[in-house]
Formats: C-alpha cells, sequence, structure tokens
C-alpha cells in the first residue's frame, strides 16, 4: 500500500519536487466538535483536505475533499490560515513525490450527511476539541487545529 511519510525540519528528508495547492477543513457542528478523519496513508488523525484539481476554486476543493473523505456536504464559513512551511515535506511513497506544504485551510459548517469512511478515511469521527490532544496526528495538522483552537481570529500566515 502506498503511504504518506510527513517530515518536519528533517536532513533525512528527500528534497521537495513539487508544490500542490491544497485545502484542510476545520468542520464543527452545533456540539462545537471537530470533524476529523483517520487516514488510511499512514494512520494519523487529519482534518479532510487534499488537493486542488485544474477548473476548480480553493473553495470548491474543500467542499468536495471533505464530502469525499467524510460524507459531509459542508459550507464554507472562514479561514483558519495559510500554512506554506518549505521545511514540512510530504513523501508519497506510491510515485516519490516530495511535496511542499501548501494548504489553506478554511473552518466549514456541516449542511447534509453522515459520517462515513472512504478509499482515504480510515474512521470519520465527531471530536470534541479536548479529546485532539490525545490523538496521533502529524506535527503540521496539530499546528492548524491549535491554531483554530486558539481562537485569536487572526489568520495563520505563513
Amino acid at each position: 500500500m502506498a503511504r504518506r511519510i510527513d517530515f518536519f525540519d528533517d536532513p533525512a528528508a528527500p528534497p521537495a519536487n513539487s508544490v500542490v495547492p491544497s485545502a484542510n477543513v476545520v468542520v464543527v457542528n452545533d456540539s462545537g466538535e471537530l470533524l476529523l478523519i483517520r487516514r488510511t496513508d499512514n494512520d494519523n488523525w487529519a482534518l479532510p483536505g487534499g488537493a486542488m484539481d485544474p477548473g476548480e476554486s480553493m473553495t470548491d476543493c474543500a467542499v468536495r475533499e471533505t464530502l469525499e473523505e467524510t460524507g459531509i456536504h459542508v459550507e464554507v464559513t472562514g479561514l483558519v490560515g495559510i500554512f506554506t512551511d518549505p521545511r514540512h515535506i510530504i513523501l508519497y511513497t506510491s510515485n516519490g513525490e516530495a511535496r511542499q506544504e501548501f494548504s489553506i485551510v478554511y473552518t466549514a459548517r456541516p449542511v447534509s450527511g453522515t459520517p462515513t469512511p472512504s478509499l482515504e478515511s480510515r474512521e470519520v469521527h465527531w471530536v470534541a476539541p479536548s479529546d485532539v490532544e490525545g490523538l496521533q496526528m502529524d506535527r503540521s495538522m496539530r499546528l492548524r487545529i491549535s491554531h483554530y483552537l486558539a481562537g485569536n481570529g487572526k489568520p495563520h500566515l505563513g
């Protein structure tokens, strides 16, 4: 099975050979819980999201990726930030792509659907903010969620 390996400021990381615009989405339900997936490619917990396709906007990408990975249709409501740290490299073992991080992270509200796993998500759950800390996830994903939970109202730019 193809794997995803995240490196951060790691001298053993391969040099980046691509940059792909992507979206992640902090979906929050009426109870204040976050919609999280357990990825099939690295077993980490994460926000739903993925790469933008040609011909779509970044917000359309956010809606599409969330629906594909979770079964939940969302409405984008705001911006958490832009995350482009060149020290974060994502290696895809299926094709040797070493991608530099480039993610725009949105907030959204659920409109319809039921949490449903997909080929990319082993599990899909609504998670209380207080339970996020105990979940296994990559440093960059934790940073994105932490920035949202800090709630200072300013988007992360970096």
